[in-house]
């Protein structure tokens, strides 16, 4: 699934990359022969500036010129990977010459011969916080017939806040409830239906697992429900961002009991409820301890 992943975003950049010179190639057709229409056409009087026109038309035509190898060849040969691959032989190359500068520097006396396992300064890996994004009520209570029980903007602006550009992971029972792809997100979404088919802006995959695999690049996803995902995800998550209704909804589905033997709050925001949000509510976080 990870390749998958790869390809997905590849594919996405490329389109965008080609769309973006295509648009430039139009604008250049049209205005390098508006530019040379307007030297032909009497009363312009652009007869004595007529190679000023065309040196405006050869330098646009250069530009272009330097976005196609752009596009289709630098993009192409000489991307991510390729800057990556080059990084770390070069990073390897200099390691490898510390680590002969230090053993020299062992033989002379200049340095114990016991040292602590160097850390690589350069390939300091950020540790990947895996996130529950939740609201529930007084009773855990989720949803019944796979629809939310309340209405509240805040926290719905509060959940936009907290996961756009970041991937977020559902089952598709959440997914069809929400009814397509949320935007700015990379929506992974988890069914055991090989065959299921979504619209573009999402990924479809047949475990958690495989969707945790494919957030690796992302040091925050988030796990979005429901709550057979939520049961899965509780015992590796590292956080757990809860708004919790402060009140007693009648649901057919619930979120999982939380040990605090095992997860610790570090804030809660108290809201009370207004003319738009109907209920009293709270912004909870819990880290694993």
């Amino acid at each position: 699934m990870s390749t998958s992943h790869q390809q997905y975003e590849k594919a996405r950049k490329r389109i965008i990359q080609k769309k973006r010179f295509y648009i430039h190639v139009i604008l250049f057709i049209i205005g390098s022969s508006i530019l040379f229409s307007l030297t032909l056409l009497k009363g312009f009087n652009l007869s004595y500036n007529i190679t000023y026109v065309y040196i405006l038309i050869v330098i646009w035509f250069i530009l272009l010129v330097l976005h196609f190898i752009k596009v289709y060849i630098t993009s192409k040969f000489f991307n991510q990977d390729w800057e990556r691959k080059q990084t770390e032989n070069l990073l390897e190359k200099h390691n490898k010459k510390v680590i002969q500068l230090e053993k020299k520097l062992q033989k002379q006396g200049l340095l114990p011969k016991e040292k602590k396992e160097r850390k690589s300064i350069f390939f300091t890996k950020k540790k990947q916080t895996i996130t529950i994004i939740a609201a529930v009520g007084n009773n855990n209570a989720l949803g019944k017939d796979n629809k939310l029980l309340w209405h509240l903007p805040n926290d719905l602006k509060h959940f936009k806040k907290l996961t756009t550009n970041h991937d977020i992971i559902m089952g598709r029972k959440t997914y069809e409830s929400i009814g397509k792809p949320l935007p700015n997100r990379t929506n992974i979404i988890i069914t055991r239906n090989k065959d299921y088919e979504v619209p573009y802006g999402a990924l479809v995959v047949s475990n958690l697992d495989e969707a945790l695999d494919a957030t690796r690049k992302d040091e925050c996803p988030f796990i979005i429900g429901g709550a057979q995902i939520y049961n899965l995800a509780l015992p590796i998550v590292d956080k757990i961002e809860l708004t919790q209704v402060h009140h007693d909804f009648e649901a057919d589905v619930f979120f999982p009991e939380i040990d605090f033997n095992i997860f610790k709050e570090v804030s809660r925001e108290i809201h009370k409820a207004d003319e738009k949000n109907k209920y009293d509510y709270s912004f909870v976080t819990y880290i694993r301890k």
